[in-house]
Parts: structure tokens; sequence; C-alpha cells
């Protein structure tokens, strides 16, 4: 009998008791667990914290306040959501005690979105969002402009950091947030432009004639949004590039407290894009809005069909074929959504499914009547559909018949498979040719390692029919060696790998080849893609071979890294101080530390110089407290101060100076003067700035003072009466022996010394790598990098895809464009 070990009352109690038990509040839960307010610490979380802001504003426009909403992306890192809404309250709270700001910042539990009586409707529904960017952002600014003055107050990681302040008069109202990203808890806390204009377009679509400004500080880029046509111009947008049956369909219709809005239109196009939204929330899985929405396409044009005797034969319609070509956008507003998840994938109310249904089938039942000529046209394409549909299914039963491919008659000739029969160990590799494959062979384990060699690029499927799909020899091999039908099957028990593997060269031809596969998996397995059964192999960048070893580097910061590591070893900064005896010598650990706070540091002093700011001239007037926080500019003329309580003595003093009160200038600006007001006087402005970057550098200029070196040793000395200035530091390694103007020419200098004696290899192709290298770096699974291939954002997928896949090029061509700046190592690596 086999033994059991029996867990006792007393022994569970011991295990599991009161200390067991904690109470995280506010920013401390939140912090614990960030995926259950922002979906993940990816870049989709780091981008939500974004939208959740400019899901206020734009409740505030539902509202009827807000007309216009700027979002600024900053040098240092951070963003800012500004409106001109109505400004969140700022009077102190009657039950909190404390500035309603704060508890609307900080609080969880707290919203002004709960009785629907000052937003009927709300994207922010939850009151989460401005607590969970607070509370998951290093620091948090919020500018309140209201009761004809500014406000502000600072949080850091979730916990207020300063009273409330009145920094001065303001001529118009609205709310500022600005908060940088916690690098502790997002590992990529960078920004991307380019996903953030997509959802702005969305919005500004979805909110017609509201004005949507993006601005990026790191490189000069804006956009501007405002769409008069609202939805009906969103599928217009959608549709660039394709042939449209007829104009937009658009509907707008309120079944008790819900407000439907539908735009609608059919293209030449197979594919179908329908975007759900409810609140301005994107529910990219869909739910009742979407359910109801495609029963009334279904059920009123098969109904209008049937009535007009325009089916013939035999021939059935399907719901799928009512969806072919169809682009559409649904968009309802409700005073208490219920959705899957704070990150709102899927709308849940159940009441949304009739009322969708009815108004959709009411209005498109009386647009069909009353526009003949659309209608016929509307049905002839989904006819054409359900024709389509049937020859496909016939064509692919005669193909697979003859060629007996699909029907489980052989694997292809070309696959070396592998010995086991447990498909969970078991991995398919897709490998670029015929040199990468007999490489790949002779490096595999046999046992669990199968080869597929794709002969040159694979068909492109997006643009081809399932005829000449069935008819590519490589098409049919793929499809073969896996094991499972196409068509986007649901039944994947006759998968013959666990994991099915692209393997290709890091150089433009293995990216292409890589997306062709790609979109093969994406159109016609798809479910293979939904279940993680796709993996990218990551190949090693670099092979580097020093005394005859060997290693190899992943990427470019691993090269880095490697290269910091050597130039170190054995190497010594000395210090001088004006005189020929050196005063201090760094080496070792103390010389790794030092690099390490340079490191951080240069990051920070680049964030201002980019910000267009002279910081030699910052640095050379740093004295015992650091360098000056908060920047001023009045009249033209900049100030600088250390604390807010020294601005705020200045405003003071100016405004009594002038006989007025100053009034603070619009976050974004970089310059103030004078500007018309609401009574005809010139209101006097002011541009206030407080540099955050700065604290960090104050930090590592302290560190700095451990070493006996400050912020002056980080400019190079001036020549006096044309003559060089002294030595102050000199790098040493081996016999090498340089000069150093500055302590910011350490680190690359130390980089430069960790090349000398290296032979690197930049691979291009998996041809030049033989078995044992291929198994060493790229097959073995204890070694090895792999990226799963993951469906986040289906619609977002269909739409990439189609346009960069597809027969139009108008919008790969306004793809190339718009990115061809920003392309710098188009092969920098294969995954």
């Amino acid at each position: 009998m086999a033994e059991t070990n029996v867990v006792t009352p007393m022994e569970a109690n011991d295990a599991y008791g009161v200390a067991n038990i904690q109470h995280l509040q506010n920013a401390a839960h939140i912090r614990h667990r960030p995926g259950m307010y922002i979906g993940n610490t990816s870049t989709s979380g780091l981008h939500h914290l974004v939208y959740e802001l400019v899901y206020n504003s734009i409740d505030e426009a539902l509202a009827g306040y807000c007309s216009a909403i700027t979002i600024r992306l900053h040098v240092d890192g951070s963003c800012t959501v500004d409106d001109d809404g109505r400004g969140i309250p700022v009077e102190e709270h009657p039950e909190e005690k404390v500035p309603t700001l704060q508890v609307v910042m900080t609080m969880l539990g707290t919203s002004g979105k709960f009785d629907n009586k000052a937003y009927k409707v709300s994207a922010g529904l939850h009151g989460m969002g401005s607590k969970a960017v607070t509370a998951l952002s290093e620091w948090t600014e919020a500018r309140v402009r209201r009761n004809g003055r500014t406000y502000t107050q600072q949080y850091e990681r979730g916990i207020a950091s300063t009273e409330l302040k009145d920094i001065g008069a303001s001529d118009h109202t609205g709310t500022s947030i600005t908060f940088r990203p916690d690098p502790t808890i997002f590992h990529e806390a960078t920004f991307e432009f380019d996903a953030l204009e997509e959802r702005f377009r969305e919005l500004a679509f979805l909110n017609r004639g509201v004005l949507i400004h993006l601005v990026d500080e790191r490189d000069g880029r804006e956009v501007r949004f405002q769409f008069h046509g609202g939805i009906a111009e969103f599928v217009e947008y959608l549709n660039k590039g394709e042939e449209g049956e007829h104009k937009p369909i658009y509907l707008l219709r309120e079944i008790d407290t819900i407000k439907i809005e539908v735009a609608l239109q059919y293209t030449r196009s197979e594919s179908e894009q329908v975007r759900c939204y409810a609140n301005n929330a994107y529910n990219p899985v869909g739910g009742t809005h979407l359910t109801g929405f495609r029963s009334a396409m279904t059920r009123t044009l098969g109904g209008y069909a049937q009535k007009n005797e325009l089916l013939k034969g035999d021939l059935k319609l399907e719901g799928a074929d009512f969806r072919e070509g169809l682009t559409a956008v649904v968009s309802v507003q409700l005073p208490n959504p219920q959705f899957e998840s704070q990150t709102k994938v899927r709308l849940n109310n159940p009441e949304v499914d009739g009322a969708v249904q009815a108004a959709v089938g009411q209005f498109l039942s009386t647009y069909m009547e009353e526009n003949p000529k659309e209608a016929e046209r509307i049905i002839k394409k989904v006819i054409f559909a359900a024709e389509a549909r049937v020859a496909a299914r016939k064509a692919k039963e005669a193909i697979t018949a003859r060629k007996n491919a699909l029907a489980g008659g052989g694997l292809p000739g070309k696959l070396m498979d592998c010995t086991t029969r447990n498909r969970d160990e078991s991995e398919l590799f897709l490998v670029e040719g015929q040199s990468a494959g007999g490489s790949a062979d002779n490096g595999r384990d046999r046992e669990h390692q199968a080869l597929l060699p794709m002969r040159g690029k694979v068909l492109n499927v997006e643009k081809a029919r399932i005829e000449k799909l069935l008819g590519n020899e490589e098409i049919t091999n793929l499809i073969s060696a896996i094991g499972i039908d196409i068509g986007n099957v649901e039944d994947t028990t006759k998968l013959r790998y666990g994991k099915i593997i692209i393997l290709t060269d890091a150089d433009v031809d293995g990216q292409h080849i890589r997306t062709l596969l790609l979109t093969f998996f994406f159109r016609q397995m798809r479910k293979l893609v939904e279940n993680g059964y796709i993996y990218v192999a990551r190949p090693p960048l670099f092979s580097v071979t020093h005394k005859k070893q060997v290693r190899y580097i992943r990427n470019i910061e691993e090269m880095n890294r490697e290269l910091m590591d050597r130039g170190l070893k054995d190497t010594k900064l000395v210090l001088f101080r004006g005189e020929a005896v050196p005063a201090r010598d760094f080496e070792g650990t103390d010389i790794g530390r030092l690099v390490t706070i340079l490191g951080e540091l240069e990051s920070m002093l680049q964030i201002v110089e980019r910000r267009g700011l002279n910081l030699n001239t910052l640095l050379a007037g740093a004295g015992e407290k650091g360098l000056p926080t908060h920047h001023v500019v009045l009249a033209g003329k900049e100030h600088w101060f250390r604390t807010a309580d020294e601005v705020d003595q200045f405003r003071t003093s100016e405004a009594a100076r002038l006989g007025r009160d100053l009034v603070v200038a619009e976050v974004g600006s970089t310059k103030a003067g004078g500007s018309p007001s609401t009574n005809g006087e010139s209101a006097v402005q002011f541009f206030l700035q407080e540099l955050h970057e700065v604290r960090g550098i104050n930090r590592q200029l302290e560190r700095l003072k451990e070493f006996g070196l400050d912020a002056k040793d980080l400019v190079p000395l001036p020549r006096l009466a044309g003559r060089e200035p002294p030595v102050r530091f000199v790098l040493e390694s081996g016999d090498s022996r340089k000069q150093l103007a500055q302590l910011r020419e350490l680190v690359s200098e130390i980089r430069r010394l960790g090349e000398r004696g290296l032979s690197v290899t930049r691979f291009k192709g998996l041809g030049e790598m033989d078995g044992d290298q291929l198994w060493d770096t790229t097959l073995d699974p204890e070694k090895r990098t792999l990226l799963q291939v993951t469906l986040d954002d289906a619609a977002k997928a269909e739409q990439l895809f189609r346009d960069l896949m597809g027969e139009k090029v108008e919008k790969r061509r306004e793809f190339i464009t718009s990115h061809a700046l920003k392309v710098q190592n188009i092969d920098y690596h294969g995954a």
C-alpha cells in the first residue's frame, strides 16, 4: 500500500493563520496585482494607463463639457493628458477630509461615476483608471484649472507627496495629468507613438467633433484627429483601398437608456471587419452588442433574400456568408456596462443583445426597402460568398482526393521526422532553405525534433484563393506535416507536434519568409496561434572569438554588456586634482560602481539635453544642493529654483510687482508672456516646469560625492589664456593610457577597451553555422530562446495582414512611407 501524507487540522492551522491575512489598500493593492487593473505590465498595459486618462477626458466630452484633448509624450519618458473639461474638484472631501483631487487620484472605491449623475455614461467605469496611473507611476503631477485658479498636487507611487497648492490664476477650466511609468513595474516603459495614434484615431471617430491632439516631443511627430462624420467616416477609413458595394450605412437609435450607433459597408474583399465599442472602450472579444448585430444582419438580409426570391436552386445561406466583405463599427453607450474584466475585453450586458437586434433589424429592413439598388448589390454579395463557399468546398474535396495530402495518405518526402509519437514532446522546425536544413539535420535531437525545409518564398495566402493554395506543393507539404486541415478548423487533436517553430535567417529575406508563414497560420490555422502552438526561434546575432574560444551573443544589448565587462577587467581610472601626484585611483569594484552610476546618470543627462537646455551651464553652476529642479519662464526670461516654495515666493513677488496675478501657461508651451484675457486686459502668463529627471540626477550626484567627485567633473574644464586645462582623469589598461576631459567619456572608452583582441562574426544566415553550432545556440531546449506567437488583438491583426499582405498597395505604401525614416537596421535580428 502506497504511503500517504495526511495533514492534521493542527498542522493546517499552523500553516494558515491570522498572520497570513494581508490588508492591502489603494496603491499597495494595485502595485501588488497590476494585472487586475490594466491587464498586464507589458506594452499593452503601459499604454492602458494613457487610455484610462483619455477615457476620463472623453467622459467629460460625453457629458458635454470637453471639446479638445491633448496627449504629449515627453523626452523624459513621461506623458501628459490634458483636457478642457470642468476640472476635477479640489475642495476638501466631506468624508475623507483631504482634497477631493487627492481622493480621486489615490483612493480605491471612490469615483464620480457610480451614481450616473455627473456622468450618464462612462468609459472610465470603475473609477480605477486615475488610481492605477498614480499607483503604477514613479511620479504623477495633477494640474486642475477650476474656479479661475490653477491647482497642483504631486504623487509618488500612488501616495501624495505634496499638499494641494494654488500656483496661480487660470483663464479656462480643465485637467492635466502628467505621469512617468514606474520602471520597477514596467520593464519596457517606452510609449509607442503608433499604438497611441491608432487608438486615439478610433476615439475621435467614435466621438464626432472632439479634437484629439497627440504630440511626441521625442521626435517632433504630431497628429490631430477630428471627424465630423463619426463612425461612418471610420468605416470609410477601414475600407481605404477597397472597392465598396455601396456608401456606408449609418444608424443612430436610442432604446430605453441604451444609445446604439452602427455604421456598415460591404466591399469586394473576402474578410470581415467588425469593431465593437461600449462607452468608447474597445471590446476586442466583442460581446452582446456583436451578437445582436450579427443576429440582426443574418435575419434581416436572409429574410429580404427569401421575400424577394433572390436565392436560386437549393443554395442555403450560412452566417459566414453574411459576414464576408463586411466592415462595420458597432458602438453602444449605456449607464452601467458590465465587462469581462477591467480591460473591458467583452461586453456582457444581456439587454444590449435585444436592443441592438431590434435597432439594426428595424433600420436595415427600412433601408433595404427604400434603397432597392443597394439592397440588390448587398444580397448579390452574400449569394456570391455562399456560392464561393460551396465551390471552394468542392474544389478542396477534389484536390484532396487527387493529392491524398490531407487524408493521411503519407508525409511529404522532404520532412525529416522525429521518432517520438508523443505530441507534447515533439517539435517541428520550419527551416529556410536546403543549406540551413542540412545544418539543422546534423545538429537536431532526432528523437524529438523534426525538420521541414521550405524552398524559396512561401505562397502569400492573403492574395491566393483556396484552389491555388491547395495546388502549391510547399503549402500542401506543410499541411500534411502538421497533420490538421486548413480553414480555421476547431479540432486540433490530429496535430502531430506540440511546437511548430519558424526558423529563418536574420536578414530581410528571412523576415519575409517568416511573415508569409505567419500569414498562413493566421488565415488558415488560426486555432494553432490562439492555442499557443506557433513559435519563432531566435538564433544568436554574433559569435565572438577570443584566443580560439567561441561565445555566442544574442543581441546588441548583450554584446554591449560583454564589451563593458571585458573593458573593466584590469582597468584603472586615475584622478588628478591640479597636481602631478594622483589624488586617487579607481579600480576593481570601485570603478565598476562608478561606471554603473555614470551609466544611469548619462541617460538622465541626455534627457536634459534633449529638452534644449544647456547642460554644461547647469552642471557648472551646480552647488551643494545639486541642480535646480524648477524651470520658470516669465516675460521671455528664464529663472531656476530648487524648491516649490521658492517658485511660490517668486510668483507672489512678481504678481505684486506687476499689480496682477500670473496665469499659468498651458502644458507643453515653452514660452510665457502676455495674452488676451476675458476682461480686455493683457493677462501675464508664466511657464512652470518641474524637471523630474533632475531629481534623479541629484541623487546620482550625491552618490558621486562618495568618490570625491561632483557635477563639475562631468563637463570639460575651460581653456585659460589659450592654454590646455590640467589633466584630471587618466584611464589605464595594460600598456594603454588615455586622458579624459570629463567623466562622461568614461563609459564609451571602457567599452572601446573591451573590443581589443576580439574577433566578432555577425551571423546573417543559418547556413553559416554547422550542426553543432545550431544545436548549441538555437535547437537545444536548455539554451535556446523561443518567442511564442500570441493573438492579443484579432481585429488589429486582421487589419495588418489585410493592409500589408493583401492585393491593394495604397495602405502598404502608406505604411512604408510613414515608417521609413525610423528604420535603422532592417536585419537587426531575425526575430
